[in-house]
């Protein structure tokens, strides 16, 4: 399995609209694609160790069978129209996207 996180800083005053949305729309799609396993949206409450990526407020975490089966979903119509969608309520359109393979 593979699990893509996006550090990303969402717009306070788009923050319920970006949850509403990504619980209603974004989770149900992806859900539809041959390997899903998970995804989840991770607010930063705390750091109690070290230094958090500068400006980020949530971790978009995202659980795919492989990276193959993940980038069929990237690649597909409906990702762009949601993670469009999802962009467009950042505070930035500068954010981290880490691939890890899961041990």
């Amino acid at each position: 399995m593979i699990q893509v996180h996006v550090d990303c800083a969402i717009d306070p005053a788009k923050e319920q609209d970006m949850l509403r949305y990504f619980q209603n729309v974004f989770r149900p799609a992806a859900q539809k694609f041959r390997g899903y396993h998970d995804v989840r949206m991770l607010q930063l409450r705390a750091v109690p160790v070290g230094t958090a990526p500068a400006g980020i407020n949530y971790r978009f975490v995202i659980t795919y069978e492989s990276e193959e089966l993940r980038q069929k979903w990237v690649a597909s119509e409906i990702h762009q129209e949601v993670w469009g969608a999802m962009e467009k309520m950042l505070s930035s359109p500068d954010y981290t996207v880490l691939l890890f393979d899961v041990i």
